[in-house]
C-alpha cells in the first residue's frame, strides 16, 4: 500500500468513527499531517471539480460555529468498505 493509500484509508477511517464530524486541527493531529496536506486530501475527496476531474464526493466540510468539520458521506462509507476489503491488514484496529 502506498503512502497516499495509507493516508486515504486512515482519513476515511477517522471520519467513519465520528459521524458528527471531526475538526480539521484534530484530524491533522490524529493523522500526523500538516493542514496543507489535509486540505489537499479533502479537496480531492470532496465533490468539487478540480481541473477536468469531478471529485468523488466522499467527504464534505461544514462550519460549526468557529470550527470547520469534515464528515464522511454515504458514498465515502461505501468507498471505505471497498478499501478495507482490498487491504484488510492495513486497517487492523482502525475501527473504533
Amino acid at each position: 500500500m502506498s503512502a497516499d493509500e495509507a493516508l486515504l484509508l486512515a482519513l476515511l477511517s477517522e471520519l467513519a468513527a465520528a459521524p458528527d464530524g471531526v475538526s480539521l486541527p484534530r484530524l491533522c493531529k490524529r493523522l500526523g499531517v500538516r493542514m496543507s496536506v489535509l486540505l489537499r486530501a479533502l479537496a480531492w475527496l470532496g465533490d468539487a471539480r478540480i481541473g477536468d476531474a469531478q471529485g468523488p464526493g466522499w467527504v464534505r466540510t461544514l462550519e460549526d460555529g468557529g470550527r470547520t468539520l469534515a464528515q464522511l458521506t454515504a458514498s465515502g462509507h461505501a468507498a471505505l468498505v471497498g478499501l478495507r476489503e482490498r487491504a484488510p491488514d492495513a486497517d487492523a484496529g482502525a475501527e473504533r
